[in-house]
């Protein structure tokens, strides 16, 4: 067992310190405006290189390569052990938030769920802000993608992990010859888009802080704002219309991008199995739903209606979380319809969460085969997916994976129900964090946040977002029997 922690450990060492250098960011803006935050970052980032540098030396003279099943652990200790060192500016500067607070609202960041414990964030310290945004930076497009982009500089291959970590049913997918390419290409394009959506918001009308944090709220699909309004502070249609639009675009999957950016070409788009599927749900879903609500006289006129229903359904159904209404008080069908949404409109190798579209597409069209199977029994019918016909282990896999995630949204809403909480409270708040959506509804909804809930209820909603973040398999496979034994 000691020989195969230990060089888990010696990498995870290095992540801890590589990890600790991006809290230099916020650090040097809280220098720079001279905020109340500054000591909050200096020993957050002594503590976390510290322990990081630390933990390698303990480590370092283990030249074990890691193999395939290290991976899963590998990735597991991280998104576990990261927001505990996330967590340490908040517990500095803010000593009256416990532990459990902010470890969720760190967990929280990182996953990009955007579910907050948090109020008061107005009078909340630029720097400190912007850390919670750039954790949905970090974890958008997953910390092990970017670690895996620069560990090879010290040494250390990351194909484990990033097959452990890419979202989706991606993971065999080769966009360059080299893993470490790939990795750094998705990274590039991410990045781009993201300062896009820095200098769109700016032009808008934003201050840069306000620009920042959203931008990095936005593309990582995460959902944390620096106004307890949410977007509904800046109340103005032109910045809701550029957060949705890069909010779908950061449903989208980014190796489309990259193949897009690399051929400079739209053709990528075009042959997308999932991108028409996407597009037409959610757009469809804003009409309907702003027809809805008109209906229901909710808005008193259509595009009033529109514009409402249009950026809550955009935000929900792409798991981005912001909100510039408040939903929960629309009729109960409209949010339900939001939060059924965010459970499989994002595509895989996007930074979204939920089932992905291709799983959904691949159950609808497992489906339709079993019917015309009924029909002809002796027919030889191929699941097909842009084309290419899909085989029988994968159908089998996105079953499986289907019957987990049903399975642990029924267990989890039954455990917070046995803790006291109302079912809708219940049922809503495991769907946002498992599908790291953000808001749910009724107790937990876009108005109010998460501090309802006790202490046993987090940690429950932690899990559920770090489930959801890690696409089931890659956790649950860490607790079986199996796994620990040689």
């Amino acid at each position: 067992m000691q020989d195969r922690l230990i060089p888990i450990l010696k990498v995870l060492g290095m992540v801890i310190a590589l990890f600790g250098l991006t809290m230099l960011f916020p650090l040097v803006i809280s220098e720079a405006m001279a905020d109340a935050a500054r000591h909050a970052h200096d020993e957050a980032v002594l503590a976390t290189i510290g322990s990081g540098v630390f933990l390698w030396l303990l480590t370092r003279h283990n030249k074990r390569e890691l193999r395939s099943r290290d991976g899963f652990l590998l990735v597991v200790l991280i998104w576990t052990v990261l927001p505990i060192f996330a967590a340490l500016p908040l517990l500095i500067y803010l000593p009256d938030l416990s532990f459990t607070d902010a470890y969720f609202e760190t967990m929280s960041g990182l996953t990009t769920t955007g579910a907050t414990v948090l109020s008061g964030l107005d009078n909340l310290p630029a720097s400190i802000n912007i850390w919670r945004a750039q954790l949905h930076l970090l974890g958008g497009l997953g910390v092990i993608v970017l670690v895996v982009a620069v560990l090879p500089l010290l040494g250390v291959g990351g194909r484990q992990m990033y097959k452990a970590e890419t979202p989706g049913p991606m993971k065999d997918t080769k966009l360059t010859p080299r893993m470490e390419e790939t990795a750094k290409g998705l990274w590039v394009v991410y990045l781009f888009f993201t300062l896009l959506c820095f200098i769109a918001f700016w032009l808008g009308g934003m201050g840069w802080v306000d620009a920042v944090v959203h931008a990095f709220s936005v593309m990582g699909l995460g959902g944390f704002s620096s106004h307890d309004a949410s977007f509904g502070h800046f109340n103005s249609p032109l910045l809701e219309g550029i957060a949705v639009v890069f909010a779908l675009i950061a449903g989208m999957n980014f190796a489309t991008h990259f193949l897009a950016f690399r051929q400079r070409s739209f053709h990528p788009y075009r042959v997308d199995p999932e991108l028409r599927w996407y597009l037409f749900i959610v757009l469809g879903s804003c009409l309907g739903l702003a027809l809805f609500l008109w209906y229901q006289d909710v808005y008193v006129d259509f595009l009033t209606a529109l514009r409402y229903a249009s950026f809550n359904t955009i935000s929900v159904a792409t798991t981005m979380g912001l909100a510039n209404a408040d939903f929960n008080a629309w009729p109960y069908f409209a949010g339900l319809w939001m939060l059924f949404l965010c459970s499989f409109s994002t595509s895989a190798g996007s930074t979204g969460g939920g089932i992905k579209m291709m799983r959904a597409i691949l159950l609808y069209k497992q489906v339709y085969r079993e019917l015309v199977h009924l029909l002809h029994p002796n027919a030889n019918l191929l699941t097909r997916l842009g084309g290419v016909p899909v085989t029988n282990k994968i159908t089998y896999a996105v079953l499986a994976y289907l019957f987990i995630y049903i399975a642990s949204i029924v267990v989890l809403s039954f455990v917070l129900i046995a803790s006291g909480l109302d079912v809708f409270t219940a049922f809503s708040a495991v769907v946002a964090t498992i599908n790291n959506t953000g808001p749910g509804l009724n107790q937990v909804g876009p108005a109010t946040t998460y501090a309802v809930l006790t202490d046993f209820q987090t940690w429950v909603c932690s899990f559920s977002m770090l489930l959801g973040r890690l696409e089931l398999f890659t956790l649950l496979v860490v607790l079986t029997p199996a796994f620990w034994r040689k």
